[in-house]
C-alpha cells in the first residue's frame, strides 16, 4: 500500500512576544494554527485561512526570505520558513504523512481577543520549555518542533520590526 501524503500549511502568529497555540486533542501536543491545503490554494493563502478560520485573526505571512529574483511572470509564493514531513496516526483516516508549510504570521491588526482553547505563549514559556496548563487536564510542555521554530518566529518578526 502506497504512503498516503497531503499538504499543510502552519502558522506561528507572533504578537507583542507572544505566539498563539492550542491543545490540539487528536495530536495531543500544543500547536499553531494550520489545516490542510485545499483545492487550488497556494500554501500562503492555505495559512491566511487557516488561522483566520480557527483564531478569527486576519494575519500576513513574514518574509522569512530574501526573494531577490524580480520578474513580471510567473508569481512567485513567499517561501515557508521550513517544509516538514510529519507521521500522522490518524485512528480514521490511518496513518498518513503531512508535508507541512511552516510560516511565521503577523496580525493585521492589535489582537484582544482569542477563541476559548487559544493562549498566547510568550517567548519566555516557549524557551523554557514549561509545561502549559489545559482546562481541567495535567499540564504539558510544548513540543520541541514548536519550540524551536516559535523561537525563529520570534526572532524573525523581531527583527522586521526594527
Amino acid at each position: 500500500m502506497a504512503l498516503v501524503r497531503h499538504f499543510t500549511s502552519t502558522g506561528f502568529v507572533v504578537q507583542d512576544g507572544a505566539t498563539l497555540l492550542h491543545w490540539h486533542a487528536k495530536v495531543k501536543a500544543w500547536l499553531p494554527p494550520g489545516g490542510h491545503v485545499m483545492d487550488n490554494e497556494d500554501p500562503v493563502q492555505a495559512v491566511l485561512r487557516e488561522v483566520e478560520e480557527e483564531t478569527g485573526v486576519q494575519t500576513e505571512v513574514v518574509p522569512t526570505s530574501n526573494l531577490d529574483i524580480t520578474m513580471d511572470y510567473p508569481i512567485q509564493v513567499q517561501p515557508p520558513l521550513t517544509i516538514m514531513v510529519e507521521d500522522i496516526d490518524d485512528p480514521v483516516v490511518g496513518f498518513h504523512q503531512h508535508i507541512d508549510f511552516i510560516y511565521v504570521c503577523r496580525p493585521l491588526h492589535q489582537v484582544t481577543t482569542i477563541p476559548d482553547g487559544w493562549r498566547w505563549v510568550t517567548e519566555e514559556e516557549l524557551a523554557s520549555g514549561i509545561a502549559l496548563e489545559r482546562a481541567g487536564e495535567s499540564a504539558e510542555p510544548p513540543p520541541e518542533d514548536v519550540r524551536l521554530l516559535g523561537a525563529r518566529a520570534f526572532q524573525l518578526t523581531q527583527v522586521q520590526a526594527k
